[in-house]
């Protein structure tokens, strides 16, 4: 694609962009809903995996303010204790999965010279723990959170990186979130169709692709 062709910095997002999240963030947000309602808090109902998703790429405060926006501070405070507490056991025993090719691309990328930055709107926790796992610096000169930056809107958190990095840069991602850093700093986007976004907010977006793999085919 001719017009990524002068592009030096790649910000990748993480969840349903290399990690299939649904796999540990499923079974904490279960966990957390069943506190709520033995508490008295919330009606007692089944969640399927595609209800739950579309919380997958929002900040903890977001998720809470659009989910149950009437839920106590406290309260709130507790379950989303529970979702973090819960990932990060999955996440010691192995269950998380990244989507086929994920390392395999970065590699890719790494090696043609790209500045390859992670950006997620996840805990520093969460973040290190990945890293951890996956050895994810191998391949990330640079890793940010949103929690260190106080849950600030990823596109704001961008403005305050954008110094550090060469132009011309690329946001990749799944959800409205990563597309609005492109939309909002005049960056180039790439919107994978794969993760946990709807066509509707993913329609903006310069290019698409199916799997992460297909990165090869644009960069």
């Amino acid at each position: 694609m001719s017009e990524l062709k002068n592009v030096k910095t790649i910000f990748l997002d993480y969840d349903g962009t290399l990690h299939n999240s649904i796999g540990i963030y499923g079974p904490a947000f279960r966990k957390a809903y069943e506190y709520l309602v033995t508490s008295g808090l919330a009606p007692n109902r089944e969640w399927r995996d595609h209800e739950i998703s579309k919380w997958l790429g929002y900040s903890p405060r977001e998720m809470w303010q659009a989910f149950m926006p009437d839920l106590a501070t406290d309260e709130r405070t507790r379950a989303s204790q529970i979702i973090s507490d819960e990932m990060q056991i999955m996440i010691e025993s192995g269950r998380p999965l990244l989507y086929d090719g994920a390392l395999e691309t970065l590699q890719y990328l790494k090696d043609k010279g790209y500045k390859l930055v992670f950006i997620s709107n996840c805990r520093e926790r969460y973040m290190e723990s990945h890293n951890k796992t996956f050895s994810l610096d191998r391949y990330f000169e640079n890793m940010y959170c949103s929690e260190s930056y106080d849950y600030a809107p990823k596109y704001e958190i961008f403005k305050r990186l954008r110094p550090q990095f060469p132009e011309e840069m690329v946001i990749i991602g799944d959800r409205f979130q990563d597309m609005e850093v492109g939309y909002e700093n005049g960056i180039h986007t790439v919107a994978c169709t794969y993760g946990f976004g709807t066509d509707e907010e993913l329609s903006g977006a310069e290019h698409k692709i199916d799997s992460i793999e297909a990165l090869r085919s644009i960069l």
